[in-house]
């Protein structure tokens, strides 16, 4: 009776092995068949429409630049900013909250800007004071007291903009986006920077 014996593999061999098999995967790894992960900070390049990119883009050139300001960099104590929504004067659906939202997020991982709470979510801070203070829940030691709120030195406020060009081979946006930091005692302008993207794409 004949008898066969499968190759012995080595160790090195088997290591291969896996490393081979494991490259299907370096995409990442898939949803429901046709989807998958992919790099949240990969270029888009989907549309000429206002996308991830541009909003990376420009928060992180605006953070830079108000990082390196004299309001900043010259403050004895931490600034305190409160921060006003963008305004949209395109002609397309940007959500502008996701911009000063990823503003907000980078200088308060920079430590050199504390941020008060701002007009949008004023009413869940007075919800949360007069939660603990007057339904009688709390113990008064701990509690979060009424009138102890800090109040802002700068208001960080911006706009976005577009002007949109069309021939019957391609369309060209330009996009405008405006920040600036304002001294809400004195109004005095103290800071401003403009960030400029133009997408071009074959119609």
């Amino acid at each position: 009776m004949m008898s066969f014996s499968l190759p012995r593999l080595s160790a090195a061999a088997l290591c291969s092995a896996v490393v081979l098999s494991g490259c299907a995967n370096v995409a990442g790894p898939h949803v429901g068949g046709n989807v998958q992960y992919g790099d949240a900070r990969a270029v888009e390049t989907v549309t000429n429409e206002f996308g991830s990119t541009d909003l990376q883009t420009i928060a992180e050139s605006m953070t830079r630049s108000l990082l390196q300001s004299r309001a900043i960099t010259g403050a004895r104590e931490t600034p305190i900013v409160a921060l006003a929504e963008v305004k949209n004067k395109t002609s397309e659906y940007i959500d502008t909250r996701a911009i000063t939202e990823k503003i907000r997020v980078q200088l308060t991982k920079s430590g050199a800007v504390k941020f008060a709470v701002s007009t949008n979510e004023m009413q869940n801070q007075l919800d949360e004071l007069t939660r603990q203070n007057q339904t009688g829940l709390y113990k008064n030691k701990g509690k979060a007291r009424i009138g102890q709120m800090q109040g802002s030195r700068y208001r960080l406020e911006g706009s976005i903009s577009s002007i949109v060009k069309r021939s019957s081979s391609t369309k060209d946006v330009f996009y405008l986006f405006n920040l600036s930091l304002v001294d809400n005692e004195s109004g005095l302008l103290e800071w401003a920077d403009e960030k400029e993207i133009r997408k071009t794409s074959a119609r």
